[in-house]
Formats: structure tokens, C-alpha cells, sequence
């Protein structure tokens, strides 16, 4: 047990460690000012610069960042879904796997594009390598690419700064932060043991008889994993996605990617200490989410370390540890980080499946997706994070009389819509709307586990998919057959057909409503005169509201969807404690 705390605390105290390194480097990239890529990159850079058609590197409002992140975006998501769609004639391609159905293709791209990579496939037998290397790796990172420039641009707007342009935020946060480190990562990953290769399937004889043979798939694993969790994407070459022995080989691979996952958002938030030239006011707000994180990864932890007491009591022991749907070489403690990292960063990459956590694992997952804040989203969690900020100030304002401001601008009316927009109505829209729904006709659900944790399962699908996630409580119906299947004749389905589908809107949604709002919001309070601080200026760089905005966080973000975990995991675990009385 002492050892899986002490690796618990040793990957978070690593984390903690590079943050101020990592956060200064990324505010001098984006306020370009020199760094060591220089002479690599400023050639490079203006090149691609021309070639977009970027003149003298304008600045731009919040609208017009927003129809430039629309319109990029669009144009990929284009070109990914015609090049998944003609994967069968195209090259790369060793096991001769054709297009998969219209819905599947629909569904992977928009989730690719939107930086969640839910799967609704199995990589291997759905994907050509052309279509993982060529659309879903080019996607990793333009995704994350624009998630972190749109973070970039809320920083810049609330710290009275021009917005700045986004495709040379784009460009910059590719060819400075996420090619650079990633090129590193993968040769480190080859060095550990994950394959690179673009050969075939390998054919082997089985232990069990030696007459027959199996077909062992591989493919060029090391680069796509590492901006699969740089790039908080998630998506998994293989169907296990990191619990395969491919993806995540050992104990050093695992650290890696936990590392790689933490590294940029919790980074970010020191960036804005540098912007706004106030690392005590970063400092106090980056205990916030890293308070929740640790309190969050204890609660799973113990779950898991405990066991179930109702299985643990008809064996007639008193703790067992939850290895059910564990892969052995990472034990509890690992499993239950993991969960929580990938949830609480937006990543969605799994070494355990989350369906099989014990309720408090189910209880913390969800959270976290609900929250988007223990350190969220490739820069938007952080956006979300300081859009709670603005809350804060602004019921703490009213109640002690003081006019609320933030960072030297006045909190006014379309700054509370605009925060109350993001965290009160769209997110609760694209989960809860779609849930109910799926709930309300039985022919949708697919469900594996009636009860309290099939509603679970429901709801951490769509939760995933508006939080711009990927992971699963996995037993729903929501997968086609595979390409060579519907080619033998299988029928692709009515149910799967119709989580592809409905996952799409929560997809959207919970992807670009919430950034045109957090552009608009930051492009109004850069517009705004700072305001000189008098005595009655609500200070938000202390210890008390800090606290204060951590109350709200958890006010707010918990009692919209308290009812969902009441009667999911709460409900869950009420259910386990009946059955051991």
C-alpha cells in the first residue's frame, strides 16, 4: 500500500516541479520573446506564414479569432473525413480494411477535430495506419494546437492585451511547444519498448497449440502516443487504448505519459502569472485545481485499494483490492491516477476501464468532467477556470458591497452572462438534454449494466463528449461493426448509429460555443480602461478568496448535475453498502 502512495506523490510532486519551467517557456513563445528553438523555427515559421497568408501578423477581435478557429477547422475536418472514407483505396493500408459506415467516419472526425477523440471503433481492426497517421495524428495537432491558442487569447484579453492573431498562435504552439517535445517523447518511447513500424499484422503460433496461428497487430505506435497524451487527445491506436502492452509497456512509459498529460495545463496557469506580471495571484489560483486534484485521486485510491465490500464479504475477507478490468503491471495505485489525470485534464486516454472502477473512482470521474477546471482542457481549462474567477468576483463583490473587478477592469453585466453562459447553460445543455433522451427510449441505450450505473454510463458518454474528453464507462452499444465484418455481411446497427449521432452534437457543443464565448468575454475585458485600485477594491490575489473561489467552483459545478451522481455512483455505493448489511 505505502508504495502506491508514494508513487501517487512522487508524479504529482514531478509535475509541481516542471510547472514553473514549462510556464515561463510557454509565455516567452507566445509573447515572442527568444528562445532556444529560434533558429529552427523562424524560417520555418514564415514560410507558413505566407503560405496561410498571415500579413504583418495582425491582431484580431474576438470574432474574428472565433470564425478563424471555425474556419480552420472546418477545412481539416473536410479533408480527415474524405481521407477516412477512401481508406480503402488508399495507401498504408496492410490489412486491406475498407471504409468504415458514413456515421463512424461523421462521429471520428468531428470528435478528432474537437480534441475529445472519443472511439466509437476499434483502431485496429476499423483504421488503415494512413487514416491514424495521416488524418487522426495530423488532427492531434491541430487540435490541441487550437485549444492551447485559444487559452493564449483569454490570457492575453483578461490581462488587457490585444488578442493577437490565431494562426500564428496555432503555428507557434505546434512548431515551439507540441512537434519539438513530441519528436523527444517518441524517440524516448522507442528507446522504452513502444514499436514504430508500419508492417503488417505479425503471424505467430499461439502458446496453446502450436498448429495455430494469430495475428498480433502493430503499427507505428511511439509518435502517435506521444501527442495522443501531449496534446490531451486520447484517442488510442489500440481498442485497449494505454492498458495495451504497445501503447504502455511499463512503469517508465506510464510515467511519461501521466507527465506529458499534466505538463501544459497546469503550466498554463503560471503563463498567466508571467502575462500578468502577479505569480503570487498564479500561484494561489493553481492550488485550486491542484487541491481538487489531490483530494479527487485520494477518494479514487482508497476505492480501489478497498475493493468491492459485498464481493469482499461473500469471500470472506475483510480488503481486497478492485482489480477488475486492471491491467496487473500498474496495480491500483497507478490505475487510479491515471483515472483522474485523463479526466481532470480533458486527455481521455485510459490504463484501467473506468466502467469497472468502484463508485468513488465513477463519482470523481464524472466530476471531473463535469468541473472542466482540475486543470481542464489543452488551454481551455484554463479559460474555464478564470471564467469561474469572474464569478467569484462577482458574487463576492455583491456580498460585501465592494464593486467587483478583476485584474484592475470592472466586472459588468456581459462579462457575469457571458461566465454564466459558459458554466451554467451550455455544458449542462449538451450533457443533460442528450441523456435524458437516450434514457427515455430503451431502444437507444445499448446498455450493458441496468440500474444505477447503466444511467452512469449514459451520462459519462455525453458528460465525455461536451467536455471534449474521450473516455468511457465502456458497455454501451455505440459501435459499428468493424469495416471487414459489415464487408462478410454483418448490419451495422440502429443503437450505435444513434450514439454516433447524438455524441456529435455534444461534441460541438461543448467545443465551439464555449470558445466563442470565452474569445468574446476575453475581447471585452481587453477593450476595458483599468481602473486604479482604491480601498475599496475586492483584492483577488490572497488566501481568502482564493478560498472563496473554490467554494463557488464547487457550488456551482457540483449541485448543476448533483442529481446525476446522486442517483448514479452515490446511488452505487448506497447500493453496495445495503447488499454487505
Amino acid at each position: 500500500m505505502l508504495q502506491g502512495w508514494i508513487q501517487i506523490a512522487l508524479t504529482i510532486l514531478i509535475i509541481v516541479a516542471i510547472t514553473p519551467f514549462f510556464g515561463r517557456y510557454m509565455a516567452r513563445v507566445f509573447m515572442e520573446r527568444r528562445t532556444l528553438l529560434d533558429p529552427l523555427c523562424d524560417r520555418a515559421e514564415s514560410l507558413l506564414y505566407t503560405f496561410v497568408g498571415v500579413k504583418g501578423k495582425e491582431n484580431m477581435t474576438g470574432w474574428q479569432y472565433a470564425r478563424a478557429v471555425l474556419y480552420i477547422n472546418a477545412v481539416i475536418a473536410i479533408l480527415v473525413f474524405s481521407l477516412i472514407a477512401g481508406q480503402g483505396v488508399l495507401p498504408l493500408n496492410p490489412t486491406g480494411i475498407p471504409a468504415p459506415p458514413w456515421d463512424t467516419t461523421l462521429h471520428t472526425t468531428i470528435s478528432f477535430i474537437t480534441n475529445s477523440d472519443q472511439q466509437h471503433y476499434s483502431g485496429e481492426t476499423t483504421l488503415s495506419y494512413a487514416s491514424q497517421i495521416w488524418g487522426l495524428g495530423y488532427q492531434m495537432f491541430t487540435s490541441a494546437g487550437t485549444g492551447l491558442a485559444v487559452g493564449i487569447a483569454f490570457i492575453r484579453g483578461l490581462t488587457g492585451r490585444p488578442l493577437g492573431n490565431f494562426y500564428v498562435d496555432l503555428i507557434r504552439a505546434i512548431t515551439r511547444i507540441l512537434l519539438p517535445i513530441s519528436i523527444v517523447g517518441a524517440i524516448a518511447l522507442i528507446i522504452a519498448g513502444v514499436p514504430e513500424t508500419l508492417a503488417g499484422p505479425a503471424i505467430l503460433p499461439t502458446l496453446e497449440n502450436p498448429n495455430l496461428s494469430q495475428a498480433i497487430a502493430r503499427s507505428p505506435v511511439a509518435h502517435f502516443e506521444i501527442i495522443k497524451e501531449l496534446g490531451e487527445n486520447g484517442g488510442g491506436f489500440f481498442a485497449s487504448n494505454s492498458a495495451h502492452p504497445f501503447e504502455n509497456p511499463n512503469g517508465f512509459v506510464n510515467l511519461v505519459q501521466l507527465v506529458a498529460i499534466l505538463s501544459i495545463p497546469t503550466s498554463l496557469i503560471y503563463t498567466y502569472g508571467v502575462f500578468a506580471d502577479n505569480l503570487k495571484q498564479a500561484r494561489l489560483i493553481y492550488l485550486i485545481p491542484l487541491g481538487i486534484f489531490i483530494g479527487f485521486t485520494i477518494i479514487t485510491a482508497i476505492g480501489e485499494y478497498n475493493g468491492n465490500q459485498a464481493v469482499n464479504s461473500l469471500l470472506g475477507v475483510e480488503r481486497a483490492v478492485n482489480f477488475e478490468g486492471k491491467e496487473v503491471r500498474f496495480g491500483w495505485a497507478q490505475s487510479a491516477l491515471y483515472a483522474v489525470t485523463t479526466t481532470a485534464t480533458m486527455c481521455g486516454a485510459v490504463i484501467a476501464m473506468h466502467d469497472s472502477l468502484m463508485p468513488n473512482g465513477g463519482f470523481v470521474t464524472l466530476s471531473n468532467l463535469f468541473l472542466q477546471i482540475v486543470f481542464g482542457g489543452q488551454g481551455t481549462g484554463t479559460a474555464y477556470l478564470f471564467a469561474y474567477l469572474i464569478l467569484a468576483v462577482f458574487v463576492t463583490g455583491l456580498m460585501v458591497g465592494r464593486t467587483p473587478e478583476l485584474f484592475g477592469r470592472k466586472i459588468e453585466k456581459r462579462e457575469v452572462v457571458l461566465a454564466s453562459f459558459l458554466i451554467l447553460l451550455v455544458h449542462p445543455i449538451a450533457i443533460l438534454i442528450p441523456g435524458a433522451i437516450a434514457l427515455a427510449f430503451p431502444d437507444f441505450q445499448g446498455i450493458s449494466n441496468p440500474g444505477f450505473h447503466g444511467l452512469s454510463q449514459v451520462i459519462y458518454e455525453y458528460a465525455s463528449a461536451a467536455a471534449n474528453n474521450g473516455s468511457g464507462f465502456e458497455g454501451l452499444g455505440d459501435s459499428q461493426p468493424a469495416p471487414l465484418a459489415i464487408a462478410a455481411g454483418a448490419k451495422p446497427t440502429m443503437t450505435a448509429l444513434w450514439w454516433n449521432l447524438s455524441a456529435c452534437f455534444s461534441l460541438l457543443a461543448g467545443r465551439y460555443i464555449p470558445i466563442a464565448a470565452l474569445l468574446l468575454l476575453a475581447d471585452g475585458m481587453s477593450r476595458k480602461q483599468p481602473v486604479p485600485a482604491t480601498t475599496g477594491t475586492l483584492r483577488t490575489d490572497t488566501g481568502l478568496f482564493t478560498g472563496v473561489t473554490a467554494g463557488v467552483i464547487l457550488i456551482l459545478g457540483a449541485l448543476t448535475f448533483f442529481p446525476i451522481l446522486a442517483l448514479g455512483p452515490i446511488a452505487e455505493a448506497f447500493q453496495i453498502t445495503r447488499m454487505i448489511g
